[in-house]
């Protein structure tokens, strides 16, 4: 059974670092595009990274050079490494698989975590 096991969030100030991992299990994650999205209270989930299986990366524009999506296949997880937090990027965080190649549309992804919270403060 496909499972995606989120953790690594919590509270940081504005500026700050946080490195999210997602666990993958039942599957292999380098056999499918892996990427992260977050959801903000009222708000649409948001695709912010994508990764493919030889290390092509896409960011949203809200996230670029600020955060680094990285896959280690050895131990099957996917990592958020996020840099220059800002109070705006407080959201739920969720992993997620998809078929379709270098894609940030939540449509395309089927399998999913069940998130990690971020908190950012000013």
């Amino acid at each position: 059974e496909e499972h995606l096991v989120e953790s690594g969030g919590g509270s940081v100030a504005a500026g700050g670092s946080l490195t999210l991992s997602c666990s993958v299990t039942g599957f292999s994650a380098n056999s499918y595009y892996m990427g992260w999205f977050r959801q903000a209270p009222a708000q649409e989930r948001e695709g912010i990274a994508t990764i493919s299986s030889d290390g092509g990366a896409l960011y949203a524009p809200s996230v670029q050079s600020r955060f680094t999506i990285s896959l280690d296949h050895a131990r099957n997880t996917l990592y958020l490494q996020m840099d220059k937090l800002k109070v705006e990027d407080t959201a739920m965080y969720y992993c997620g698989s998809s078929n379709t190649p270098v894609t940030l549309r939540y449509p395309d992804y089927g399998y999913w975590g069940q998130g990690t919270q971020v908190t950012v403060s000013s």
